[in-house]
Protein backbone atom coordinates (compact mmCIF):
# COMPACT_ATOMS: atom_id res chain seq x y z
CA UNK A 1 0.00 0.00 0.00
CA UNK A 2 1.08 3.53 -1.00
CA UNK A 3 -0.54 5.83 2.00
CA UNK A 4 -4.22 5.14 1.10
CA UNK A 5 -7.17 6.56 2.05
CA UNK A 6 -9.97 3.89 2.90
CA UNK A 7 -13.50 5.44 3.24
CA UNK A 8 -15.67 3.84 5.60
CA UNK A 9 -19.51 4.34 4.93
CA UNK A 10 -20.02 3.68 8.29
CA UNK A 11 -21.12 6.22 11.35
CA UNK A 12 -21.73 5.01 15.30
CA UNK A 13 -20.18 1.96 14.36
CA UNK A 14 -22.78 0.88 11.75
CA UNK A 15 -22.90 1.06 8.17
CA UNK A 16 -25.35 4.19 7.15
CA UNK A 17 -28.36 3.36 5.87
CA UNK A 18 -27.94 5.09 2.74
CA UNK A 19 -24.43 3.48 1.82
CA UNK A 20 -25.53 2.62 -1.77
CA UNK A 21 -26.01 5.81 -3.23
CA UNK A 22 -23.73 7.09 -1.04
CA UNK A 23 -21.33 4.82 -2.70
CA UNK A 24 -22.03 6.08 -5.87
CA UNK A 25 -20.76 9.97 -4.62
CA UNK A 26 -17.61 8.31 -3.24
CA UNK A 27 -16.62 6.94 -6.53
CA UNK A 28 -17.56 10.10 -8.47
CA UNK A 29 -15.48 11.57 -5.79
CA UNK A 30 -12.48 9.60 -6.64
CA UNK A 31 -12.56 7.18 -3.73
CA UNK A 32 -11.26 3.88 -4.63
CA UNK A 33 -10.76 1.82 -0.83
CA UNK A 34 -14.29 2.02 0.22
CA UNK A 35 -15.31 -0.24 3.24
CA UNK A 36 -18.53 -0.69 5.83
CA UNK A 37 -18.95 -2.97 8.73
CA UNK A 38 -21.53 -5.96 8.99
CA UNK A 39 -23.73 -4.57 10.86
CA UNK A 40 -26.94 -1.61 9.78
CA UNK A 41 -27.67 -3.32 6.54
CA UNK A 42 -28.89 -6.98 5.55
CA UNK A 43 -26.04 -9.23 4.31
CA UNK A 44 -27.95 -9.31 1.07
CA UNK A 45 -27.69 -5.21 0.97
CA UNK A 46 -23.97 -5.68 2.43
CA UNK A 47 -23.12 -8.01 -0.48
CA UNK A 48 -24.82 -5.75 -3.29
CA UNK A 49 -22.45 -3.10 -1.65
CA UNK A 50 -19.34 -5.34 -1.67
CA UNK A 51 -20.48 -6.19 -5.56
CA UNK A 52 -20.59 -2.65 -6.49
CA UNK A 53 -17.44 -1.62 -5.38
CA UNK A 54 -15.19 -4.33 -6.83
CA UNK A 55 -17.41 -3.62 -10.00
CA UNK A 56 -16.26 0.04 -10.18
CA UNK A 57 -12.40 -1.74 -9.85
CA UNK A 58 -12.17 -0.52 -6.20
CA UNK A 59 -10.65 -2.41 -2.73
CA UNK A 60 -13.44 -3.56 -0.64
CA UNK A 61 -13.06 -3.48 3.25
CA UNK A 62 -15.26 -5.04 6.14
CA UNK A 63 -14.30 -3.63 9.51
CA UNK A 64 -15.56 -5.64 13.28
CA UNK A 65 -17.26 -3.56 15.63
CA UNK A 66 -17.88 -6.23 17.95
CA UNK A 67 -15.84 -7.48 21.11
CA UNK A 68 -17.71 -10.63 22.18
CA UNK A 69 -16.00 -13.98 20.49
CA UNK A 70 -19.14 -15.18 18.98
CA UNK A 71 -20.23 -11.94 16.92
CA UNK A 72 -16.76 -11.20 15.87
CA UNK A 73 -16.19 -14.53 14.42
CA UNK A 74 -19.67 -14.05 12.51
CA UNK A 75 -18.09 -11.10 11.48
CA UNK A 76 -15.11 -12.88 10.28
CA UNK A 77 -17.83 -15.41 8.52
CA UNK A 78 -19.68 -12.18 6.82
CA UNK A 79 -16.22 -11.19 5.39
CA UNK A 80 -15.78 -14.48 3.35
CA UNK A 81 -19.23 -14.92 2.37
CA UNK A 82 -19.40 -11.05 1.36
CA UNK A 83 -16.07 -12.25 -0.62
CA UNK A 84 -14.19 -8.31 0.67
CA UNK A 85 -10.07 -8.26 -0.33
CA UNK A 86 -9.80 -7.33 3.54
CA UNK A 87 -11.04 -7.73 7.00
CA UNK A 88 -10.14 -5.24 9.55
CA UNK A 89 -10.40 -4.80 13.40
CA UNK A 90 -10.74 -7.40 16.17
CA UNK A 91 -8.73 -9.18 18.51
CA UNK A 92 -9.17 -12.25 18.25
CA UNK A 93 -6.59 -13.39 15.44
CA UNK A 94 -5.82 -17.36 16.15
CA UNK A 95 -9.57 -17.70 15.90
CA UNK A 96 -10.59 -15.34 12.70
CA UNK A 97 -7.89 -16.86 10.89
CA UNK A 98 -8.82 -20.31 10.83
CA UNK A 99 -11.98 -18.68 9.26
CA UNK A 100 -9.93 -16.75 6.79
CA UNK A 101 -6.61 -19.13 6.03
CA UNK A 102 -8.40 -20.94 2.73
CA UNK A 103 -9.57 -17.67 1.39
CA UNK A 104 -7.96 -14.68 -0.31
CA UNK A 105 -8.99 -12.08 2.01
CA UNK A 106 -5.74 -9.68 3.64
CA UNK A 107 -6.35 -9.91 7.64
CA UNK A 108 -5.69 -7.07 9.85
CA UNK A 109 -6.90 -7.06 13.52
CA UNK A 110 -6.10 -4.32 16.45
CA UNK A 111 -2.98 -4.94 18.49
CA UNK A 112 -3.22 -3.64 22.42
CA UNK A 113 -5.78 -3.95 24.57
CA UNK A 114 -9.42 -2.71 23.05
CA UNK A 115 -12.36 -1.74 25.17
CA UNK A 116 -15.50 -0.51 25.12
CA UNK A 117 -18.22 1.15 22.35
CA UNK A 118 -16.94 3.24 20.64
CA UNK A 119 -13.81 1.15 21.47
CA UNK A 120 -10.89 2.56 22.84
CA UNK A 121 -6.98 1.06 23.15
CA UNK A 122 -5.46 0.71 26.01
CA UNK A 123 -2.09 -0.09 26.97
CA UNK A 124 1.05 1.35 27.46
CA UNK A 125 2.94 1.87 24.03
CA UNK A 126 5.53 -1.00 24.69
CA UNK A 127 2.84 -3.17 25.38
CA UNK A 128 0.80 -2.22 22.22
CA UNK A 129 4.47 -2.25 20.06
CA UNK A 130 4.67 -5.90 21.59
CA UNK A 131 1.28 -6.80 20.82
CA UNK A 132 2.08 -5.68 17.14
CA UNK A 133 4.76 -7.90 16.32
CA UNK A 134 3.23 -11.33 18.18
CA UNK A 135 0.46 -10.37 15.87
CA UNK A 136 2.57 -9.73 12.57
CA UNK A 137 4.62 -12.98 13.47
CA UNK A 138 1.22 -15.13 12.70
CA UNK A 139 1.14 -16.47 8.92
CA UNK A 140 -2.38 -15.44 8.20
CA UNK A 141 -2.33 -11.95 9.38
CA UNK A 142 -1.49 -9.50 6.57
CA UNK A 143 -0.94 -6.55 8.30
CA UNK A 144 -2.42 -3.86 11.70
CA UNK A 145 -5.44 -1.67 12.16
CA UNK A 146 -3.95 0.39 14.32
CA UNK A 147 -6.29 2.43 16.59
CA UNK A 148 -3.76 5.23 17.67
CA UNK A 149 -5.96 8.28 17.78
CA UNK A 150 -8.52 6.22 20.39
CA UNK A 151 -5.32 5.65 22.58
CA UNK A 152 -4.90 8.63 25.87
CA UNK A 153 -0.53 8.65 25.23
CA UNK A 154 1.76 10.18 22.57
CA UNK A 155 0.34 9.05 19.30
CA UNK A 156 2.60 9.69 16.91
CA UNK A 157 5.26 8.09 19.04
CA UNK A 158 2.71 4.96 19.05
CA UNK A 159 2.77 4.81 15.56
CA UNK A 160 5.81 4.93 15.19
CA UNK A 161 6.33 2.69 16.99
CA UNK A 162 3.96 0.31 16.11
CA UNK A 163 5.19 0.63 12.53
CA UNK A 164 8.86 0.09 13.61
CA UNK A 165 8.12 -3.20 15.69
CA UNK A 166 6.44 -4.63 12.32
CA UNK A 167 7.03 -4.91 8.44
CA UNK A 168 3.72 -5.88 7.46
CA UNK A 169 1.74 -2.79 6.96
CA UNK A 170 -0.68 -0.35 9.35
CA UNK A 171 -3.63 1.07 8.68
CA UNK A 172 -4.68 3.73 11.12
CA UNK A 173 -8.38 3.93 11.73
CA UNK A 174 -10.60 5.90 14.43
CA UNK A 175 -10.61 9.62 14.71
CA UNK A 176 -8.40 11.03 12.08
CA UNK A 177 -11.02 14.28 11.36
CA UNK A 178 -8.09 16.44 10.15
CA UNK A 179 -5.22 16.86 7.83
CA UNK A 180 -2.55 17.36 10.95
CA UNK A 181 -3.61 13.76 11.24
CA UNK A 182 -3.50 12.39 8.39
CA UNK A 183 0.02 13.81 7.88
CA UNK A 184 1.51 12.43 11.20
CA UNK A 185 0.47 9.11 10.28
CA UNK A 186 1.93 9.36 7.34
CA UNK A 187 5.16 10.19 8.97
CA UNK A 188 4.88 7.66 11.40
CA UNK A 189 4.99 4.75 8.22
CA UNK A 190 1.39 4.04 8.34
CA UNK A 191 0.28 2.24 5.00
CA UNK A 192 -3.06 4.11 5.11
CA UNK A 193 -6.07 5.38 7.04
CA UNK A 194 -9.38 5.26 7.63
CA UNK A 195 -11.88 7.86 7.73
CA UNK A 196 -16.09 7.54 8.29
CA UNK A 197 -18.01 9.62 10.28
CA UNK A 198 -15.99 13.00 9.64
CA UNK A 199 -16.72 12.89 5.83
CA UNK A 200 -20.11 11.61 6.28
CA UNK A 201 -20.25 14.64 8.88
CA UNK A 202 -18.23 17.17 6.52
CA UNK A 203 -15.33 18.21 8.66
CA UNK A 204 -12.76 18.59 6.47
CA UNK A 205 -12.73 21.77 5.06
CA UNK A 206 -13.94 21.65 1.24
CA UNK A 207 -15.36 23.78 -1.55
CA UNK A 208 -18.54 22.60 -0.81
CA UNK A 209 -20.29 20.96 1.89
CA UNK A 210 -21.31 17.74 -0.56
CA UNK A 211 -19.99 14.63 0.50
CA UNK A 212 -18.02 14.78 -3.03
CA UNK A 213 -16.19 16.98 -1.99
CA UNK A 214 -15.40 15.89 0.86
CA UNK A 215 -14.03 12.88 -0.64
CA UNK A 216 -11.65 14.83 -2.77
CA UNK A 217 -10.88 17.30 0.11
CA UNK A 218 -9.22 14.34 2.02
CA UNK A 219 -7.95 12.75 -1.45
CA UNK A 220 -5.44 15.93 -1.53
CA UNK A 221 -5.11 15.62 1.52
CA UNK A 222 -3.79 12.35 1.59
CA UNK A 223 -1.72 12.99 -1.82
CA UNK A 224 0.11 15.37 0.13
CA UNK A 225 0.92 13.28 3.11
CA UNK A 226 1.91 10.64 0.72
CA UNK A 227 5.10 13.08 0.14
CA UNK A 228 6.02 13.05 4.00
CA UNK A 229 5.48 8.89 3.66
CA UNK A 230 8.24 6.98 5.55
CA UNK A 231 6.30 3.45 5.08
CA UNK A 232 9.05 1.48 2.55
CA UNK A 233 7.52 1.01 -0.88
CA UNK A 234 7.00 -2.65 -2.27
CA UNK A 235 8.71 -1.88 -6.27
CA UNK A 236 8.56 -5.05 -8.91
CA UNK A 237 11.19 -4.57 -11.47
CA UNK A 238 11.62 -6.30 -14.21
CA UNK A 239 13.05 -6.80 -17.61
CA UNK A 240 13.16 -8.30 -21.29
CA UNK A 241 16.57 -9.57 -22.13
CA UNK A 242 16.99 -6.58 -24.51
CA UNK A 243 16.60 -3.82 -22.13
CA UNK A 244 18.68 -4.77 -18.90
CA UNK A 245 20.88 -2.72 -19.99
CA UNK A 246 18.66 0.11 -19.55
CA UNK A 247 16.91 -0.72 -16.37
CA UNK A 248 20.33 -1.48 -14.54
CA UNK A 249 21.40 2.67 -15.61
CA UNK A 250 17.74 3.44 -14.27
CA UNK A 251 18.84 1.61 -10.85
CA UNK A 252 22.48 3.43 -10.67
CA UNK A 253 20.15 6.57 -11.70
CA UNK A 254 17.95 6.09 -8.57
CA UNK A 255 19.97 4.18 -6.27
CA UNK A 256 19.72 7.14 -3.30
CA UNK A 257 15.84 6.85 -3.82
CA UNK A 258 15.69 3.38 -4.31
CA UNK A 259 16.94 2.78 -0.58
CA UNK A 260 15.79 1.71 2.35
CA UNK A 261 12.78 0.51 -0.25
CA UNK A 262 11.81 -3.09 -1.10
CA UNK A 263 12.55 -4.57 -4.83
CA UNK A 264 10.84 -6.94 -5.38
CA UNK A 265 12.47 -8.79 -9.28
CA UNK A 266 12.77 -11.76 -11.03
CA UNK A 267 15.55 -14.08 -11.09
CA UNK A 268 18.00 -12.75 -13.94
CA UNK A 269 17.16 -8.75 -13.29
CA UNK A 270 17.48 -9.29 -9.45
CA UNK A 271 20.81 -10.15 -9.71
CA UNK A 272 21.68 -7.79 -12.23
CA UNK A 273 20.08 -5.30 -9.97
CA UNK A 274 21.85 -6.46 -6.94
CA UNK A 275 25.12 -7.02 -8.48
CA UNK A 276 24.83 -3.27 -9.43
CA UNK A 277 23.94 -1.55 -6.22
CA UNK A 278 24.46 -4.29 -3.26
CA UNK A 279 22.89 -1.74 -0.27
CA UNK A 280 19.53 -2.01 -1.93
CA UNK A 281 17.26 -4.87 -0.72
CA UNK A 282 16.25 -6.80 -3.44
CA UNK A 283 14.06 -10.25 -3.33
CA UNK A 284 14.76 -12.79 -5.94
CA UNK A 285 11.83 -14.60 -7.38
CA UNK A 286 12.03 -17.14 -10.00
CA UNK A 287 13.35 -16.15 -13.39
CA UNK A 288 10.91 -15.53 -16.04
CA UNK A 289 11.01 -18.12 -17.73
CA UNK A 290 9.95 -20.64 -14.30
CA UNK A 291 7.37 -18.56 -13.08
CA UNK A 292 9.11 -15.71 -11.97
CA UNK A 293 6.08 -13.29 -13.35
CA UNK A 294 3.49 -15.64 -12.38
CA UNK A 295 4.79 -14.86 -9.06
CA UNK A 296 4.68 -11.08 -9.45
CA UNK A 297 1.23 -11.79 -10.60
CA UNK A 298 -0.01 -12.90 -7.68
CA UNK A 299 1.53 -9.92 -5.60
CA UNK A 300 -0.25 -7.75 -7.74
CA UNK A 301 -3.69 -9.72 -7.06
CA UNK A 302 -2.86 -9.75 -3.39
CA UNK A 303 -2.22 -5.97 -2.95
CA UNK A 304 1.67 -6.08 -2.30
CA UNK A 305 3.27 -4.04 -4.99
CA UNK A 306 2.88 -0.34 -4.85
CA UNK A 307 4.18 -0.42 -8.20
CA UNK A 308 5.40 -2.52 -10.91
CA UNK A 309 8.45 -1.33 -13.28
CA UNK A 310 8.45 -3.28 -16.07
CA UNK A 311 10.92 -1.74 -19.18
CA UNK A 312 9.83 -3.67 -22.29
CA UNK A 313 11.40 -3.95 -25.49
CA UNK A 314 8.12 -3.62 -28.26
CA UNK A 315 10.71 -3.63 -31.17
CA UNK A 316 10.91 -7.51 -31.24
CA UNK A 317 9.06 -10.82 -30.39
CA UNK A 318 9.10 -12.17 -26.82
CA UNK A 319 8.26 -15.21 -25.35
CA UNK A 320 6.99 -13.75 -22.61
CA UNK A 321 4.58 -11.55 -24.25
CA UNK A 322 2.17 -13.33 -22.37
CA UNK A 323 3.60 -12.47 -19.20
CA UNK A 324 3.88 -8.87 -19.98
CA UNK A 325 0.17 -8.71 -21.38
CA UNK A 326 -0.90 -10.90 -18.20
CA UNK A 327 0.80 -8.50 -15.98
CA UNK A 328 -0.45 -5.30 -17.23
CA UNK A 329 -4.13 -6.55 -17.19
CA UNK A 330 -3.57 -7.54 -13.29
CA UNK A 331 -2.23 -4.06 -12.55
CA UNK A 332 -4.59 -2.48 -13.92
CA UNK A 333 -7.34 -4.74 -12.86
CA UNK A 334 -6.02 -3.80 -8.95
CA UNK A 335 -5.16 -0.53 -9.77
CA UNK A 336 -1.73 -1.17 -9.24
CA UNK A 337 0.73 2.16 -11.09
CA UNK A 338 2.56 0.09 -13.88
CA UNK A 339 5.17 1.61 -15.77
CA UNK A 340 6.56 0.39 -19.33
CA UNK A 341 9.49 2.62 -20.03
CA UNK A 342 11.77 4.92 -18.73
CA UNK A 343 10.29 7.48 -18.31
CA UNK A 344 7.71 6.32 -17.12
CA UNK A 345 9.21 4.69 -14.40
CA UNK A 346 10.76 8.28 -13.77
CA UNK A 347 7.60 9.08 -12.81
CA UNK A 348 6.71 6.30 -10.66
CA UNK A 349 9.25 7.15 -8.52
CA UNK A 350 8.72 10.70 -8.11
CA UNK A 351 5.16 9.85 -6.77
CA UNK A 352 6.16 6.78 -4.70
CA UNK A 353 9.40 7.38 -3.38
CA UNK A 354 9.65 11.13 -2.12
CA UNK A 355 11.06 11.74 0.89
CA UNK A 356 10.28 14.83 3.84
Amino acid sequence: MAFDFILMLTAEDRTIPDARARLDEALDGGARHIGFKDVGLPLGELRGLADAIRAAGGRSYLEVVSLDADSELASARAAVALDVDCLLGGTRAAEVTEITRHHPIRYYPFPGRITGHPSVLEGSEAEIAGSARALADLEHVHGLDLLAYRHAGDVPSLMQAVCAAVAKPVIVAGSIDREARITATAEAGAAGFTVGTAALAGVFPAETRGFIDQVRSILAMTARARDRATAPRRLALVAHDTRKAHLRAWVLRHAKALAGHRLVCTGGTGRMVADAVPALAVERLQRGGRGGDQQLGALIATGELDAVIFFADPTIPHGGDVDLQALTRLAVLHDTPIALSGAAADMVVKALMARP
